[in-house]
């Protein structure tokens, strides 16, 4: 989810390999956290490259249904064909609706798709504002269900609040779908490919930052904390803290990219997809699972 280019497809998947000299092979801890919020690994599974390579999910409702992924194999030949050819991280309402996050190269729009309960598709489009990102790198449904949260990319300092799209009855297809408010962070984060809501006033991230300039680690899980939580007519705060660095091991060395996030509240597992680098992206990717201690 970096530049559009980027954003299409892995390097590997689209041919276009650049294998990096030096290798990451270790987990590193940045700033110490409260022991509530230490999330501790406790496992992982390959993540394909295809289809589980870009977001996850977890679905509620209706019950006993599967995990959702998103990766450059899910988008549909009709979506990509009008121009939406990346997909970010996606997230479900508490009634049952899922909602993936597009992007398109043409920089004016960004472009939600919503699976009803009942199983119909219907899509909800944002005219960029003045100042905005083109990047659609994910979406996080507030625990109400009414509000949902959107990233831009590279380093930012806010998120942006819509009136969830299919959810909220102020939502129409055919209409634009307006930012109503935003969360104004009180320290700048990079790269955030997902969060996903423990609480409905803490959120948990996934960053991609490359540089590690802004807390000491790279690729960080991030913990947001809200004065409220969002409810579409006033802003908030959102303080951000660095929990610890993502799992970065593979059997090829280069530069690891982390990818989407899912808290599961019946479970209170943390899954996060972390894509491999060099021809490994086809072997090792993992989605990791983490438990607070």
């Amino acid at each position: 989810m970096r530049t559009t280019a980027r954003q299409r497809c892995h390097p590997v998947l689209a041919g276009l390999v650049t294998l990096a000299t030096a290798a990451v092979l270790s987990v590193v801890t940045g700033a110490p956290a409260t022991a509530a919020d230490t999330w501790n690994e406790v496992g992982s599974d390959r993540a394909d490259p295809l289809t589980e390579s870009q977001g996850l999910a977890s679905v509620e409702v209706p019950a006993n249904s599967p995990n959702r992924y998103t990766g450059i194999g899910t988008i549909p030949v009709g979506v990509s064909s009008r121009g939406w050819n990346h997909v970010g991280d996606p997230d479900t309402s508490s009634d049952g609706h899922y909602i993936e996050p597009y992007q398109s190269d043409s920089g004016t729009s960004k472009m939600f798709r919503v699976q009803a309960p009942g199983g119909s598709w219907s899509e909800y489009v944002h005219a960029l504002g003045p100042g905005e990102a083109p990047n659609n790198s994910f979406v996080a449904v507030t625990p109400g269900g009414s509000w949902m949260l959107s990233g831009e990319y590279g380093t930012m300092d806010r998120l942006l609040v819509f009136p969830t799209p299919g959810v909220n009855p102020a939502t129409s297809p055919g209409a634009n779908l307006p930012q109503v408010s935003t969360v104004h962070l009180d320290h700048g984060v990079r790269d955030v490919q997902g969060c996903d809501f423990v609480t409905s006033t803490r959120l948990l991230c996934s960053s991609d930052d490359p540089a590690g300039t802004l807390f000491g680690i790279t690729k960080p899980l991030l913990q947001i904390d809200l004065t409220a939580e969002p409810n579409g007519t006033a802003d908030v705060t959102g303080h951000v803290t660095a929990l610890r660095q993502l799992p970065l091991r593979s059997s090829c060395s280069g530069t690891f990219e982390a990818e989407g996030i899912d808290y599961d509240r019946r479970t209170a597992t943390l899954r996060v997809i972390v894509v491999s680098p060099g021809f490994c992206v086809l072997t090792d990717s993992k989605t990791y699972r983490f438990t607070r201690s």
